[in-house]
């Protein structure tokens, strides 16, 4: 099923992503990758695929703020490798505060890059998977997507956001042979995730792992994270024949925290 197709994972050069990036990649993928890492960088983590995968990988650092950097990122990924027949939707940041002590300008960036930007890449590349008559879209939302946390504000706002995009896209390609989906993960294990453990350890004078214990069962029953590589096998299954009627869904992957 992946031979001769290619996936575009925004925000794929860590965490997440990368685990994505490197499930369909296993898997045969051609795989475009995204970040704002140095260009150089960027360059040796598509080198590291091609010779790893033996399959066929670029590297791009469009801003996600920008509408036109992201349309000129489709446009070059045209160019250099053909149609984009799965669309990962994953870049995105944080901030933590308050709303009426929360940066205007902290909101406009989270809104542009963890909802706008995957209205761009939709808008650019949908019509391909269209004349093809198939195609995958699925936005990394988060449990935020489904429930709200004090101090995110703009993350939950925007992660919401996805979730609606998400079924009104579905809904408009249900019969084009396109399955659009969010994934919905809770505590996922990344390098920003245990930088929060390492804080909450020194803070409370306890050792990492029941500094890890607490934070992970603050939220969810289940006291284990998901890997970045369990993303990226459920992404690897929205794209199979299997999924081919699953569409406009939301699909926690998150211990049991929004069954609450």
């Amino acid at each position: 099923m992946s031979e001769n197709k290619t996936a575009l994972i925004t925000g794929s050069t860590s965490g997440i992503g990368l685990g994505i990036a490197r499930v369909l990649a296993q898997s045969g993928y051609n795989i475009v990758l995204h970040g704002l890492v140095a260009h150089d960088e960027g360059q040796a983590l598509a080198q590291e695929f091609n010779e790893l995968y033996d399959i066929r990988a670029i590297f791009h650092d469009a801003d996600m703020c920008d509408a036109d950097a992201i349309s000129q990122m489709c446009s070059d990924i045209h160019s250099q490798i053909g149609d984009i027949d799965v669309l990962v939707n994953n870049a995105g940041i944080q901030h933590t505060s308050p709303i009426e002590d929360f940066p205007v300008k902290k909101w406009d960036a989270i809104i542009a890059i963890n909802l706008s930007s995957s209205f761009h890449t939709i808008h650019n590349l949908l019509p391909a998977m269209q004349a093809k008559g198939w195609g995958r879209i699925i936005n990394i939302a988060s449990v935020h997507g489904l429930v709200g946390s004090v101090n995110k504000s703009a993350y939950v706002a925007a992660k919401h956001g996805m979730v609606g995009l998400t079924k009104v896209v579905a809904l408009e390609n249900a019969s084009n042979g396109i399955t659009v989906n969010a994934i919905c993960p809770g505590w996922v294990e990344t390098a920003l995730i245990a930088n929060q453990i390492k804080d909450v350890a020194k803070a409370e004078n306890i050792d990492i792992n029941q500094a890890k214990t607490d934070l992970i069962t603050a939220k969810q029953p289940m006291p284990k994270m998901a890997k970045p590589s369990h993303i990226g096998e459920l992404v690897l299954f929205l794209c199979s024949d299997a999924a081919q009627n699953i569409t406009g869904t939301t699909m926690p992957i998150d211990g049991g925290w929004t069954a609450q």
